[in-house]
């Protein structure tokens, strides 16, 4: 039975990534509406109906009014915005962050993409304090750099108009109130929102981001092994998974692979532990495209699982 897809808002960056993913997949009918008819209620109305699934790449006002729009109780809806990842009677759609996440996802009418900053904090955390490695209550610091293509079509406009003028590093969100903190704390298993600082660097894709954790701070230290040792075997218990635990390298200064553009084109995310025992330091680094398992990678991953599909299908691992 081939499957019908409706990508609503398909033009924007997201969309023409997810597209570009299906194409040529025989198990799929990708229904697409007229370019003069995005804005058209109506014409979406009729499209969101037919789909067996629709995908939404969409602000989140706009996710929101297309889940209105839909009528029936068949058409399922992967969100690509973040207006439902902490909205009851959505599944978040981060297959890897616990055993049962993917058969939660398969069985789910709604699931929400997860945003690509929270995705390295979940994957770096969640299974330390799943693990007791580390308490709930930790004061934790999130830093990363990413690809001016997380901004959308006017941030990729306005850095590529500037060229060798644009600024190489922007922090921002510098008053602490960035959207993505809710799932951040909701998915990671923190009782306190974590202390984020995200930059966009002058590079189109891709992102590097980091969680320095002060282990003297923790009643029972752990150790850089033992916390290398939690997400290994956390990511090797996952079926199908696309994070990766690069193998501990104790006393290592730096690394070429957490160059931010490592993984781009790829579905794969790659997390680093370093640690100093003797410091009680240590910081955890994921690597991945924040257009690929960021955004429109993880998105395909989850059609693939609703589907009952192979969760590789039509993805670069």
């Amino acid at each position: 039975m081939v499957a019908r897809i409706f990508i609503d808002g398909e033009a924007g960056t997201t969309g023409l990534q997810i597209r570009e993913r299906l194409a040529g997949r025989r198990d799929l009918e990708v229904l697409s509406i007229a370019p003069d008819k995005r804005k058209d209620e109506d014409e979406r109305r009729r499209l969101l109906n037919e789909a067996d699934i629709a995908i939404l790449c969409l602000p989140d006002e706009a996710a929101k009014e297309s889940v209105r729009l839909i009528e029936n109780d068949t058409t399922r809806v992967i969100d690509a915005s973040s207006a439902h990842r902490v909205a009851a009677g959505w599944t978040y759609g981060f297959a890897e962050m616990a055993a049962d996440q993917s058969d939660a996802i398969a069985a789910s009418r709604y699931v929400a993409n997860p945003g690509c900053w929270p995705q390295g904090l979940i994957a770096s955390i969640r299974p330390l304090i799943e693990a007791r490695l580390l308490p709930g209550d930790y004061p934790l610091s999130y830093h990363g750099i990413s690809g001016y293509s997380g901004g959308g079509r006017q941030m990729i406009e306005d850095y590529e108009a500037q060229g060798t003028t644009a600024s190489q590093f922007m922090p921002y969100s510098l008053a602490f109130q960035h959207k993505h903190l809710p799932e951040m704390q909701v998915y990671s298993g923190l009782n306190r929102a974590p202390l984020f600082e995200p930059v966009v660097g002058n590079f189109a894709q891709g992102m590097t981001n980091s969680v320095p954790l002060h282990l003297d701070m923790v009643a029972q230290m752990p150790s850089g092994k033992a916390l290398h040792a939690a997400l290994a075997d956390h990511y090797a218990a996952i079926a199908d998974s696309f994070v990766r635990v690069a193998p501990y390298q104790a006393g290592l200064g730096k690394d070429a692979a957490l160059d931010p553009q490592t993984h781009n084109g790829t579905n794969t995310l790659t997390l680093h532990v370093f640690a100093n025992d003797d410091a009680a330091q240590a910081v955890i680094v994921s690597i991945y495209d924040n257009l690929g398992k960021g955004a429109a990678g993880a998105a395909v991953q989850n059609l693939n699982i609703m589907l009952g599909v192979g969760a590789g299908e039509s993805l670069e691992a």
